[in-house]
């Protein structure tokens, strides 16, 4: 096998990552930055010979690995691929390029680290094999364990290890649920290991005899907890806001652009493919925990003292859309999941972008202490502007087109939980709004002008890391059948495969245990949300638990 363009977008990065370990470190940052541009040109050169009428998987590269096994080395890529690897290539840039200036020890480590990432999202993105798709996988863990470890905030032992806790839990299990399902596959076809790590094969396998119900059963939740987590969904999101808050600003974009989108891939790659009886199965119980993460990060984000927390929380209401339009198995709900992946990079990724601005001229992110912005820092307080409405699904750009989808498709799916759907959405203005009246708005504080020239506006750096996002956010929401013409054949696929299923029948005392779990779990978070006694100096303590810093 030559290498064709899908192992060079992967192992760029990597080839990036080795001349920095042997140059100079005062080379480090224009290293790095060159590599990712080089990754982002081909990834832009594979999307402009990339056939969006073509079904199936395109520029396909396959190679005998462990073929004992019959594991391969087996890249692929269609629309749904596309998308997310142009938006990581995207991101990648623009976070190695935000890191020159807040980043100024172990720079040639931090690079190197970076760019690791980078090879581990982008494999995910095309692995066809199910063992490489876990190599990839993990591979994503060790470098922003090092991001967040090493160039983070105070309390970034404790948030690197929830981090890689959770994390590591659910990739044992997907783990096994791949072998398990290796040998199903391996004992249907007489002992031959030929295909049973192959996504194409089992996937035909299972559209066709299918793999028993308890494997389905079984698998669908093992692989349901390594993407849930990632997602993250309601209940297992906790370790996201410690996450966010402890790292730096590049690995919060990351963090939020790309890692929280390998769940939501791995629903739509996999779940839905080789679990399809499994999928009708476990929907509802989908569909509720999605709902509550809508409401829940909403409610959760509006108390948050802390801006970064709050677009941390945001990120969880938001993605319970995504797992709302794949779980409803609806077309325009698919249309709209993948397009709420995609945009929700974009803009939030521009969010934490933002708060990393003015993170590094106050040195603080309590939004108590802000406040009249807009007359110290015109062009930041615009630039905040535009994103915070974007955010909110503001009709004209991008964040408007992928919840509308969503929302249309899970009305014809079930009318009462789109219902739900849309008055949360009130919600995110809500926070949102509050959020920038707060920061932008009004006479400057004392805070802010006591910090005098400390405090300017954005840089031309800066400007340009924004600028892309800002386009591509306007285009989109401008010209919203660019990004549908690449996934609605993949999102065709996937419900396709699922559409041939049907639920399988399931102890009812399971049921019920399920459903408690769920509620009892809703409870303690909500003994969780209880306020504070007040303080001894006579202040009522307002924060939350959730909302504690």
């Amino acid at each position: 096998m030559t290498v064709g363009l899908l192992s060079a977008v992967v192992f760029t990065p990597l080839v990036g990552a080795l001349v920095i370990g042997f140059a100079p470190a005062r080379w480090a940052r224009i290293l790095a930055l060159v590599t990712s541009l080089i990754a982002w040109v081909i990834s832009l050169w594979v999307a402009v010979g990339f056939s969006a009428g073509v079904q199936g998987f395109q520029l396909v590269e396959k190679l005998d690995w462990i073929p004992i096994f019959g594991i391969q080395y087996k890249l692929g890529i269609d629309g749904l691929s596309l998308a997310l690897i142009v938006l990581t290539t995207t991101l990648s840039w623009i976070s190695i390029l935000a890191s020159f200036a807040p980043i100024q020890t172990r720079i040639k480590e931090y690079m190197i680290s970076f760019l690791i990432l980078e090879v581990g999202m982008l494999g995910v993105f095309l692995a066809l094999d199910t063992f490489l798709f876990y190599i990839f996988w993990e591979v994503v863990l060790v470098p922003m364990y090092l991001i967040i470890g090493i160039w983070g905030g105070a309390n970034r032992i404790y948030a690197t290890i929830k981090f890689v806790l959770y994390t590591l839990v659910g990739s044992l299990l997907m783990l096994v649920a791949i072998l398990a399902t290796a040998f199903a596959y391996q004992g249907a076809h007489g002992g031959a290991w030929a295909g049973a790590f192959d996504f194409e094969a089992l996937k035909a396998y299972a559209g066709t005899t299918g793999f028993a119900d308890g494997l389905q059963l079984l698998g669908f939740a093992a692989f349901f907890l390594a993407f849930a987590i990632k997602v993250p969904m309601f209940p297992f999101h906790t370790w996201l806001p410690d996450a966010h808050v402890e790292a730096p600003t590049a690995g919060s974009v990351i963090l939020a652009g790309v890692l929280l989108k390998l769940g939501g891939y791995g629903f739509i790659r996999f779940s839905l493919s080789l679990y399809p009886d499994a999928s009708h199965t476990y929907a509802p119980l989908i569909i509720v925990l999605s709902l509550i993460a809508i409401i829940y990060g909403a409610i959760v984000a509006m108390v948050q003292p802390d801006l970064k927390k709050l677009v941390a929380y945001s990120s969880v209401s938001h993605m319970g859309f995504v797992t709302l339009g794949i779980f409803v198995f609806q077309e325009q709900a698919m249309d709209g999941a993948i397009l709420q992946m995609v945009n929700h990079g974009l803009i939030t990724g521009a969010l934490f972008l933002l708060v990393g601005v003015i993170y590094e001229r106050t040195h603080d992110r309590t939004i108590a202490k802000m406040g009249g912005l807009a007359a110290l820092t015109p062009v930041y307080a615009a630039t905040l502007g535009f994103f915070v409405f974007a955010s909110a699904g503001l009709p004209g750009l991008s964040g408007f087109i992928g919840e509308f989808l969503t929302l249309i498709g899970s009305f014809v799916a079930n009318p009462w939980v789109a219902a739900v759907a849309a008055v949360v959405m009130i919600l995110g203005a809500v926070y949102l709004l509050w959020m920038f009246q707060r920061v932008v708005l009004g006479e400057p504080s004392a805070f802010l002008l006591g910090l005098k020239h400390h405090l300017s506006d954005m840089t031309a750096t800066e400007i340009l890391t924004l600028a892309p996002l800002g386009a591509l956010v306007v285009v989109f929401g401008l010209f919203p059948g660019i990004l549908l013409n690449l996934v609605s054949g993949p999102a065709k696929v996937a419900l396709a495969a699922v559409g041939q299923g049907t639920a399988i029948t399931v102890d009812p005392i399971w049921v019920a245990a399920g459903l408690g779990f769920v509620v009892a779990v809703i409870a303690w978070r909500l003994l969780a949300l209880r306020p504070r006694r007040p303080t001894d100096d006579g202040g009522s303590a307002v924060q939350t638990v959730e909302g504690a810093a």
